[in-house]
C-alpha cells in the first residue's frame, strides 16, 4: 500500500507518471465504478475531474480520424465502454441468451490488484497492514475441490489397457505374430506410469494460497493494475454453477498468462484450471511448482518417437486423462495458439487439445462442457519484446536460471496496465448440434479460391462441385470429414471471439500512430489529438479500450513504456517535443508487435482500402468502355476485398466460420459509405455504365460458391433488391484521402513481405528443405531492409516470411513432400512457367501503394 500511495505522489509532481494513477480508475467512459477503491472523496473528485477532461479536450480542432468517420456517428456515441465478448447469435443462440442480462454491462471494471481492508472481513490499522495475507485466507480453496486418482482411474481405462497391450505386443519382425508377453506388458506399464507423472497435476491448495499472496506482491511492483469487467465475471461465475466443466481459452502473448488466468479466477472464488504446458517449461523446480498449481505438461508434437510412428500409447494417456479431468468436471485452460504470439497477432489454432474435448463429449464422458474464450492485453509484455526470433535466431530454451532472471529484471521495471476479457461461455453440446443441422458447405482451400484471380486463363480451375457436396450431406458425428470440420470451425470462432474481446491499450494505439501516420514524427500536441479521435474510432467500432484518463497523461505513459522505440527532442518552436519512431531495425520491430494490438479493429476497412487501390489501378491501366475511370462497380470492389482476405487468411481472420466472408466485406463497404467516404453514384451516371470486357472474363472464373448473397434468402425479401450491383466514387476530400492512405499503409508491411517473396521465387532453383528455404528467404528480406530498399522496415520479420510460404504452398505454388522430420519445396507444375509467377506478383503489387 506504501508503493501505491508513493506512485500517487510521484504522479502529482512529474506529469509523465500521473498516467500511472489511472490503476485505482474504473471509468466507464462518463460513469466511474468506485465500489472497490478506498472512501477517498479527493480521489473520487479527481478521478471525475480527469474523466470531464478527457471528453473536453479536442473539441476545438478536429483531426484526421475524427473528422473522416466519426461525423455520421456523434449523436449516436455513447460514453459507455462496448460490452466485448458476447458468443454467436448464429451457432450458440441459447448460450447467448442465457448468461446474459441487461444489468451485466453496467457493473464496470475492477482492478484485481487493488486490495485493502475492505475486501476483507475486518477492519482496523492491523488489518490494513494485514489485508493481502487476510484476503488470500479467505479464499475458497480446498483439496475436495480437485480432481482425485487421476493415475490410477487413467492407467485403470480400457482404451489405455488396450494401448499398453498393443505396445507391449509389437511384432519384432515383418509377418512375425505378436505375443503377449506379461514382463513387456510390466515395462510399458512402467513407461505409462512415468509419462503420467509428468502429464498429471498435484494441485496444493496451501500452495495456490501462497502464490496468491506471492503474486498480489510482484504483480503490484510491476504492473500499474490489472483490470477485469465485473459483468463478464458474473457469467463466468453463473457458468461454474451448472455443475459442468469449464474450458478457458485465452490468447497467449507471455509467459505470464499461465499464472494470470488462474491469480483472478483464484481472487474469484473460482477453483484453479488445469493448464495445459508445453513440456519445453518442464524443468526442475520451476516443474513442480507449476503441476502443484493445475499445470501438466504435454508434448509440443505428440509423435515423437525416434522412429518417427505415432505413439499411441502416450495418445491414449493424454486422451484419457483429459477425459477422466472433464468426468470430474475440472476446469482445463488450453492455449489454442500452441505458442506466445511472436508478432502482437493472433495465431492459427492448433486444435489438438480440442479436439480431445471435442472427442469426449462424443463418448458421452460429460453431459456437456461449457467454452470460455478469454482476451489478454498488455501495455507491455513481461518478455518486452521478440525481436531475437523475429530476426531469424533460433529460441533460446527455457531454464531455471534464465526464469529467474527474468523475474529479477521484472522487478526493476514498469510494464503498465494489463486488461482480462472473458467471453461470454458457450455450451459445446449447443455448438455441436447447430453444426450438424446446418447445411453449409466445405470451405474452399486457398487454391480453389485465389487461382481463379491470379491465372483467370487458366483452364479447369472451377470447384470440383462433387467435392463440395459430399461434405454438407454427412454431418454427423461419426463422420470423420465432419469432425475434422466441426473442430476447425470451432477452434476459429473461439480465437476470433478471443481476439475481439482483447482491449486496445494506450502502447497499441501510439505505435500504429508512429508508424503508419507519423512515421517521418510529429509533435507531442498533435500525437495526442490524434490518439484521442483514434480512441474515439476504436470505441465507436465496438472494441474496448485497456485505460482510461486523460489523452496527454495517456501518451506520455505510452511513450514511457515503448522507451528505446520512440526519440524525442525539444524544438524551439513554442518550446515543443517532437517525437519520432526510432528506425533501427529491432526497433521497427518492436514497434511494429505493439502497432499490430489495434490492427483487428481496422482490418476490414483496410481491406477494402487495398482493395479499392487495386481495382482503381487496373481500371486506369485497361482503359474503361464508355465510364469514368472514377467510378468503380462495388460487386467487383467486393469480390477483389474478398480475394485479399484469402490471400491474408494466415495472417488474421476478418470473419467467422458461419458467415460468409463476401457478405463481411459487403458490409465494411457499406460502413465506408456511411462514414462518407465512398459516395453512391448518381443514378444517370450508373446507366452509363457497364463492366468491362476484362472484368466480365475475371467475375465469369470465381466459382457459384464464392458468391456473397447468401441461398437461404427470401426470395420475397428486399435482399435482392438492396445488394443489386452499384457504382462507387471515392471522396475526394483531403481528409478522406488522409484516412484510406493510413487503411492502405496497414497493410503495406504485409503485402510488401508477399510481394518480395514472390519476387523471390523468381530465382527458385531445384527442390530445398522448407527450413533452409525459409532462412534465404529471411536473410532476403533483412538484406533489403539494411540497404534501405524495402518501404517497411517491419516487412522483414521471421512471422510474415513463414507465413507467406504457408500460403504460397496453400495456393500451389510449391509442392511439398515429406523426408524423415523435413519438407521438401519444389515448384508446382502451374507456376513453373516464369509468366505464372508474374502474375502472382502483379496480383499482389496490385493492392500496394507504392
Amino acid at each position: 500500500m506504501g508503493r501505491r500511495a508513493g506512485r500517487e505522489r510521484r504522479a502529482a509532481s512529474d506529469p509523465q507518471f500521473s498516467s500511472c494513477v489511472m490503476d485505482e480508475t474504473a471509468l466507464s467512459l462518463g460513469t466511474i465504478d468506485v465500489s472497490y477503491l478506498s472512501t477517498s472523496a479527493e480521489c473520487s473528485i479527481s478521478r471525475c475531474k480527469h474523466s470531464s477532461e478527457e471528453w473536453g479536450e479536442c473539441n476545438s480542432r478536429p483531426t484526421l480520424f475524427r473528422s473522416a468517420t466519426l461525423k455520421w456517428k456523434e449523436t449516436l456515441l455513447s460514453r459507455k465502454r462496448p460490452f466485448v465478448g458476447r458468443c454467436c447469435y448464429v451457432c450458440t443462440p441459447q448460450s447467448r441468451d442465457n448468461f446474459f442480462n441487461a444489468s451485466i454491462p453496467s457493473l464496470g471494471l475492477r482492478n484485481v490488484i487493488y486490495i485493502n481492508e475492505t475486501h476483507t472481513r475486518y477492519r482496523g490499522w492491523l488489518a490494513r497492514r494485514l489485508c493481502y495475507v487476510l484476503f488470500v485466507q479467505e479464499r475458497d480453496v480446498h483439496k475436495g475441490m480437485f480432481a482425485k486418482n487421476l493415475t490410477e482411474n487413467v492407467l485403470n481405462n480400457s482404451r489405455v489397457q488396450k494401448a499398453i497391450v498393443d505396445e507391449a505386443s509389437e511384432p519384432s519382425a515383418p509377418g512375425s505374430f505378436a505375443q503377449t508377453d506379461p514382463k513387456a506388458i510390466n515395462k510399458v506399464k512402467k513407461k505409462a506410469r512415468k509419462i503420467l507423472q509428468e502429464m498429471v497435476a498435484n494441485v496444493s491448495p496451501a500452495l495456490i494460497r501462497l502464490t496468491g499472496w506471492v503474486l498480489l506482491k510482484l504483480f503490484n511492483s510491476f504492473f500499474w493494475n490489472i483490470q477485469i469487467h465485473r459483468g463478464q465475471m458474473e457469467m463466468v461465475k453463473a457458468a461454474t454453477e451448472m455443475n459442468l466443466p469449464l474450458i478457458f481459452l485465452p490468447v497467449h502473448k507471455s509467459h505470464i498468462d499461465y499464472l494470470l488466468l488462474t491469480f483472478i479466477l483464484f481472487c474469484h472464488n473460482i477453483k484453479a484450471p488445469y493448464i495445459a504446458a508445453g513440456n519445453n517449461l518442464n524443468i526442475p523446480i520451476f516443474s513442480t511448482l507449476i503441476r502443484k498449481l493445475g499445470g501438466f505438461f504435454i508434448r509440443r508434437k505428440l509423435d515423437q518417437s525416434p522412429d518417427g510412428r505415432k505413439d499411441f500409447l502416450y495418445r491414449a494417456l493424454l486422451y484419457v486423462h483429459i477425459e477422466e479431468l472433464l468426468r470430474q468436471q475440472q476446469f482445463l485452460e488450453i492455449f489454442l495458439e500452441g505458442t506466445r504470439s511472436r508478432s502482437g497477432k493472433t495465431s492459427g489454432a492448433r486444435a489438438g487439445l480440442l479436439s480431445v474435448v471435442v472427442d469426449a463429449l462424443f463418448s458421452n464422458a460429460t453431459p456437456d462442457v461449457l467454452i470460455i474464450p478469454v482476451g489478454i492485453s498488455y501495455d507491455r509484455i513481461i518478455e518486452g519484446h521478440y525481436n531475437s526470433e523475429q530476426l531469424g535466431k533460433p529460441k533460446k530454451n527455457e531454464s531455471l536460471w534464465s526464469i529467474a532472471r527474468g523475474v529479477f529484471r521484472m522487478l526493476r521495471k514498469n510494464y503498465g496496465c494489463v486488461r482480462v476479457d472473458f467471453a461470454q461461455p458457450f455450451s459445446l453440446k449447443e455448438y455441436v448440434n447447430s453444426q450438424s443441422q446446418k447445411p453449409v458447405p466445405a470451405p474452399l482451400s486457398l487454391e480453389q479460391a485465389l487461382l481463379p484471380a491470379i491465372l483467370p486463363s487458366r483452364p479447369n480451375d472451377t470447384v470440383d462441385e462433387g467435392t463440395e457436396a459430399s461434405l454438407p450431406n454427412s454431418r454427423d458425428i461419426t463422420s470423420e470429414p465432419f469432425r475434422r470440420e466441426l473442430i476447425s470451425n470451432l477452434a476459429e470462432h473461439i480465437l476470433f471471439t478471443a481476439n475481439k474481446s482483447c482491449a486496445v491499450m494506450s502502447t497499441h494505439i501510439v505505435a500504429c500512430l508512429l508508424l503508419y501516420r507519423h512515421r517521418q514524427g510529429t509533435d507531442l500536441s498533435r500525437l495526442v489529438e490524434d490518439f484521442f479521435s483514434m480512441k474515439e474510432e476504436v470505441l465507436a467500432r465496438d472494441f474496448d479500450l485497456g485505460f482510461s484518463g486523460n489523452s496527454d497523461d495517456v501518451v506520455m505513459h505510452a511513450i514511457h513504456l515503448l522507451g528505446n522505440c520512440v526519440n524525442i527532442t525539444n524544438t524551439s518552436r513554442n518550446n515543443e517535443f517532437f517525437i519520432t519512431p526510432s528506425t533501427t531495425i529491432p526497433a521497427v520491430f518492436e514497434l511494429n508487435f505493439y502497432s499490430n494490438g489495434v490492427l483487428h479493429v481496422f482490418i476490414k476497412e483496410a481491406i477494402i482500402a487495398c482493395s479499392l487501390h487495386a481495382v482503381q489501378s487496373r481500371r486506369y491501366r485497361n482503359g474503361t468502355s464508355g465510364a469514368s475511370p472514377s467510378l468503380i462497380s462495388q460487386e467487383h470492389l467486393v469480390r477483389k476485398a474478398a480475394s485479399l482476405c484469402y490471400l491474408l487468411s494466415n495472417e488474421f481472420t476478418v470473419s467467422l466460420p458461419c458467415q460468409v466472408i463476401y457478405q463481411v466485406c459487403h458490409e465494411s463497404v457499406e460502413r465506408l459509405i456511411q462514414y462518407g467516404i465512398l459516395l453512391v453514384a448518381e443514378q444517370d451516371d450508373q446507366e452509363d455504365v457497364s463492366p468491362s470486357l476484362t472484368e466480365q472474363q475475371w467475375d465469369k472464373k470465381l466459382p457459384e460458391p464464392l458468391s456473397w448473397r447468401s441461398d437461404e434468402e427470401d426470395e420475397d425479401s428486399d435482399f435482392g433488391e438492396e445488394q443489386r450491383d452499384c457504382y462507387l466514387k471515392v471522396s475526394q476530400s483531403q481528409e478522406h484521402q488522409q484516412y484510406i492512405t493510413f487503411l492502405q499503409r496497414l497493410l503495406g508491411p504485409l503485402l510488401e513481405a508477399y510481394s518480395s517473396a514472390v519476387i523471390f521465387v523468381h530465382n527458385f532453383s531445384g527442390p530445398v528443405s522448407e527450413s533452409e528455404y525459409l532462412q534465404k528467404l529471411h536473410r532476403h528480406l533483412i538484406s533489403r531492409t539494411e540497404k534501405n530498399v524495402a518501404v517497411y522496415a517491419e516487412s522483414a520479420t521471421y512471422s510474415h516470411v513463414k507465413n507467406a510460404v504457408k500460403v504460397f504452398k496453400e495456393i500451389g505454388v510449391f509442392n511439398q513432400t515429406k523426408q524423415r522430420r523435413d519438407t521438401i519445396l519444389e515448384l508446382s507444375t502451374t507456376f513453373l512457367p516464369q509468366r505464372n509467377r508474374q502474375k502472382l506478383l502483379e496480383f499482389i503489387m496490385s493492392f500496394m501503394v507504392l
